[in-house]
């Protein structure tokens, strides 16, 4: 078992994908670099790079990296080694080392589906199929406004999350905005501060392209 959850050298995008590049399964960068990749510029440091998969690709997983790489599954806020023969269906959440004592490298972060369709574990009736695009390189990422649900219906909002999402939101077209706000009050039917926040941009978006229009 490992506690020392801070000690991250992490991979960049392209080192990531020179390594999952080559692995027959469903891949995508996610977390914060996936919103970079959206934007097209990094605009922080990251202290940790996600990698998402299938559910059914965890043995292909295990078996493409075990051999080089220390495998540790999270749960219960303790990080166990990934031993041969552990049921893939209780991982869904895996840190990657290339030793025992080196800092994780990259974090895999295992997605619902139902046959080719996405779940939001969070409230199963958020379902999508388009979940990726691609940077004009070829790397895929999670889309931006699937990233931002996860961050902003998490149950720990961090400071980076709120930035993220000021970053993002005026690079997001009207459809991606409106589905975020759409989900998150699915998730939230209470309200969520971001929901405003989409709102609030909007209205101000079209009261300055209606002031452009009377010029």
């Amino acid at each position: 078992m490992r506690t020392d959850y801070e000690n991250w050298e992490p991979l960049s995008a392209a080192e990531a994908s020179k390594l999952f590049s080559h692995l027959p399964v469903f891949w995508a960068i996610a977390g914060g670099w996936a919103l970079d990749l959206h934007i097209g510029k990094q605009t922080r440091e990251h202290g940790d790079i996600d990698i998402i998969i299938w559910q059914k690709d965890l043995p292909r997983l295990y078996e493409h990296f075990s051999q080089n790489w220390m495998l540790y599954k999270a749960g219960g806020g303790k990080l166990h080694v990934w031993e041969e023969g552990d049921l893939s269906e209780e991982i869904n959440n895996v840190w990657v080392s290339r030793t025992p004592a080196s800092p994780f490298a990259f974090q895999v972060l295992v997605l619902d589906f139902e046959g080719d369709t996405w779940v939001y574990r969070r409230q199963q009736t958020i379902k999508r199929r388009d979940i990726l695009l691609k940077t004009k390189e070829g790397l895929p990422y999670l889309r931006p406004e699937i990233q931002l649900l996860y961050k902003g219906g998490s149950s720990h909002v961090r400071e980076k999350d709120h930035a993220d999402l000021r970053e993002v939101l005026p690079f997001l077209t009207i459809g991606e905005k409106e589905w975020l706000r759409t989900a998150l009050l699915t998730q939230f039917p209470g309200g969520h501060p971001w929901a405003d926040s989409i709102l609030k941009q909007e209205s101000e978006e079209q009261s300055r392209i209606t002031h452009q229009d009377k010029k």
